[in-house]
């Protein structure tokens, strides 16, 4: 599955947030939306690649996981859209993802990410592109 695209959408006054439809069709009538962990923004992942997510970590020495399952699935939002396509967002992530009103909604590959717009903006605009050149470099392209 690739997810590809940018969309931007606002939160509604319940903290609701509408999820693209091409977006939905892909990721399916249930998914899991949590805190990015490198990032100030949330991640949105199908079942499969939490499952996937979840048996990497599994394999790690507990010990060295506590903390990274704790951030990562505490607040993970077991997430089914409405019959309008929208997603309550609570406020735990919305704090993390610093939305205010409009969200800005990506498709980075293999997951979508929804960050808030001042903050998409930063990171468009801090984009290294000759670092993007060699790492495409590095993979043939």
């Amino acid at each position: 599955m690739l997810f590809v695209g940018e969309y931007r959408h606002t939160l509604d006054a319940k903290n609701r947030i509408f999820i693209p439809a091409k977006l939905r069709e892909d990721l399916g009538e249930h998914f899991y939306i949590t805190r990015q962990m490198n990032e100030a923004c949330l991640g949105v992942y199908t079942r499969d690649e939490i499952d996937s997510i979840s048996e990497k970590i599994s394999k790690l020495p507990d010990s060295k996981v506590s903390k990274l399952r704790k951030f990562f699935f505490s607040q993970m939002l077991d997430a089914y859209p409405d019959s309008n396509g929208r997603i309550g967002l609570p406020p735990a992530l919305i704090e993390h993802a610093h939305i205010d009103k409009t969200a800005v909604i990506v498709g980075v590959g293999n997951h979508v990410e929804i960050w808030s717009e001042e903050l998409w903006a930063k990171e468009s605009e801090s984009e290294d592109m000759e670092e993007i050149r060699g790492l495409l470099a590095t993979i043939g392209l």
